[in-house]
C-alpha cells in the first residue's frame, strides 16, 4: 500500500466544518466571527511518551485527547486537526485500530481531520490541533492574582500508578491496574469544563507533567505564590478508593507522589476568586466534571505544601522535563525497568 492509498483508506473523510479538508496542500479553516483560532501540537514518540505494542486504538485516542486537553485549558471548541505520521512500516491491522480510536474521539468532540503528512520511519505521532474562542475569552496561565482558589479537575496520579505497575515497581491486582490503566492510555480531555470556566477563571492549564511542576508555570506566569493542601490531593488518586490496604507498596508516599508529580493526567488546573465558587460549581456540574479545591494563591512568590493541620510539608516533588534530571514520566522507563516488559516497551 502507497501513501496516498493509505491516508484514502484510513483517514480521509467527507469534510464537514472546515472550507477544504484532506487531498490538498493546504487545509482552510474559516473561524465564525468574533472568535480567536486556537493552535496547539503535540507530538507523542514511541518508547518515551507510550509503550511498544501499546493497543493501537488507544493510542489513538490518546494521541488526539492530549491535544484535545491544551484546546480545553484555553476554553475553547475543538475545530479541527492534523496528523503527522511515522510508520515503521504499512501494518494495516494496526492502522485500522489506530484510526478508529482516533476518529471515535475527533467524532465525540466535533473535530474533523484535515491533513498532515506521513512518512517511513520510527513509530511517531504528532498532532496540530484547532479550535476557536471568543475574542478576549481564551483562558490563560497569566491570570491568577492573590486570594485567588486552585482546583484541579477529575482525579489525579492514577495514570502513574499504571505506569510504576507496568514497570513492575510495584505489584497490584489485575482490576486495579485496569482502572489505572485506563487512565494512562485513554485519558479524557475537559472540553467541557474549559468551556463552561470562560468568564469565571482566572487562569487555567492542564496538567501534563504533574501538578506541582505544571502549577509553577502558572504561578510564574502570573507572577504569584501558592499554598496547596495535601490533605484535600491525597484523595484525589481514584485508586485509593479502591485499592484493598492502603499497605505495602501503596502506600502513603506512594499516593503523594503519584498525586503531585505522576504525569499523564491531563485534568484542568484552574484557579478563581473565591467569590466565584458557585460559578465554578456550576461550571462542573453543567460539564459533569467534578473539581476539588486544593489550596490558594498567594503574593508571595514559591509553592508552599501544607497538611491538615496547616504544618508545612516538605516539597521534594519533581515533575517530568524532557531535557531535564527528572525523567520518570509516563512512558519514560529510567532507570530501564529490573524486570520483563509488560508489553515489551521500547525502554532506554
Amino acid at each position: 500500500m502507497g501513501e496516498f492509498d493509505l491516508i484514502a483508506r484510513y483517514f480521509t473523510r467527507p469534510v464537514r466544518h472546515a472550507a477544504l479538508g484532506v487531498g490538498d496542500d493546504c487545509a482552510l479553516l474559516a473561524p465564525a466571527a468574533g472568535m480567536q483560532l486556537a493552535v496547539s501540537s503535540d507530538m507523542l514518540v514511541e518508547g518515551r511518551h507510550f509503550f511498544a505494542g501499546v493497543d493501537p486504538e488507544a493510542l489513538g485516542h490518546k494521541a488526539l485527547a492530549v491535544n484535545l486537553s491544551d484546546l480545553a485549558a484555553c476554553g475553547a471548541r475543538p475545530l479541527a486537526f492534523t496528523l503527522a505520521l511515522a510508520l515503521p512500516r504499512v501494518d494495516e491491522p494496526w492502522l485500522a485500530g489506530f484510526s478508529r480510536g482516533l476518529l471515535a474521539l475527533a467524532d465525540a468532540h466535533g473535530c474533523e481531520l484535515v491533513g498532515g503528512d506521513t512518512t517511513q520511519g520510527p513509530l511517531n505521532l504528532c498532532i496540530t490541533v484547532f479550535g476557536e474562542v471568543p475574542a478576549g475569552q481564551a483562558l490563560l496561565r497569566s491570570g491568577a492574582r492573590a486570594g485567588d482558589d486552585i482546583y484541579v479537575s477529575g482525579t489525579l496520579g492514577d495514570a502513574r500508578l499504571a505506569l510504576e505497575a507496568l514497570l513492575g515497581h510495584i505489584d497490584l491486582p489485575a482490576p486495579v491496574l485496569e482502572r489505572a490503566r485506563q487512565r494512562l492510555e485513554r485519558p479524557t480531555p475537559r472540553v467541557a469544563l474549559g468551556q463552561a470556566l470562560r468568564g469565571v477563571a482566572s487562569s487555567a492549564m492542564d496538567v501534563s507533567d504533574g501538578l506541582l511542576g505544571d502549577l509553577a508555570h502558572l504561578l510564574k506566569a502570573s507572577r504569584v505564590g501558592a499554598r496547596i493542601d495535601t490533605h484535600a490531593t491525597s484523595n484525589l488518586i481514584a485508586a485509593s478508593a479502591y485499592v484493598p490496604s492502603a499497605a505495602g507498596p501503596f502506600d502513603a508516599e506512594m499516593v503523594r507522589q503519584c498525586t503531585l508529580a505522576g504525569g499523564d493526567d491531563y485534568e484542568l488546573l484552574f484557579t478563581a476568586p473565591p467569590a466565584r465558587s458557585a460559578a465554578v460549581a456550576a461550571a462542573a456540574h453543567a460539564s459533569a466534571t467534578p473539581v476539588t479545591r486544593i489550596g490558594t494563591v498567594q503574593a508571595e512568590a514559591g509553592l508552599r505544601l501544607v497538611d491538615a493541620q496547616g504544618r508545612p510539608v516538605d516539597h521534594r516533588y519533581a515533575s517530568f522535563d524532557h531535557f531535564g534530571s527528572q525523567s520518570a514520566a509516563p512512558g519514560v522507563p529510567s532507570p530501564p525497568a529490573p524486570r520483563p516488559q509488560p508489553e515489551g516497551p521500547a525502554a532506554q
